[in-house]
């Protein structure tokens, strides 16, 4: 077994972002009572075999699971349905790049890229290219312009409106 871990610099986190995460968590969860799913925010980690063999540990910012059961204490050994990363100067490539691609080799269904500076939710959806691969395809960009249309979109039951998410993200602190 090979362990393969990225060293990010983790300073820790502005205080904008953990309210984005709380934001989300808070509204998903009411509506989650009762169901078979649950909204965790970023203190679970997820442990899964990637494409190439390799053994990798991830931990979203936000995730909607299903699939509870598969687990060794706070480790899910198989995939939330939907993953939320909350951008920052130090993680931004790594949220981009090597997270989503984890992702999409785990065929993720939902994917968010959630800029509290700028006020933008990027919204990828999973399908397959025409080989039959996972790929992330960007469904919408919501920005204060089109902040009705933001919804989560394997979970259409779920509501959380742009307002919500981004609530006291312009507090002084």
């Amino acid at each position: 077994m090979s362990l393969n871990f990225q060293i990010t610099d983790m300073a820790g986190a502005r205080p904008e972002h953990s309210t984005v995460i709380v934001n989300f968590v808070s509204a998903i969860r009411k509506q989650l009572l009762n169901s078979t799913c649950f909204v965790f925010s970023d203190n679970v980690q997820y442990r899964w075999d990637t494409n190439d063999g390799e053994e990798r540990t991830v931990i979203p910012d936000a995730s909607i699971n299903c699939r509870t059961k598969a687990r060794k204490g706070n480790v899910f050994l198989d995939i939330p349905r939907f993953v939320m990363e909350v951008l920052s100067p130090s993680t931004e490539n790594y949220d981009r790049n090597d997270k989503k691609d984890l992702y999409r080799q785990q065929e993720i269904d939902e994917y968010w890229i959630v800029d509290w500076q700028k006020k933008k939710v990027e919204i990828y959806t999973l399908d397959y290219d025409e080989n039959g691969e996972p790929q992330y395809y960007l469904w919408e960009t919501i920005t204060e312009q089109n902040k009705e249309e933001l919804k989560i979109i394997h979970f259409p039951s779920l509501n959380i409106t742009f307002d919500e998410l981004f609530a006291e993200v312009d507090l002084e602190y």
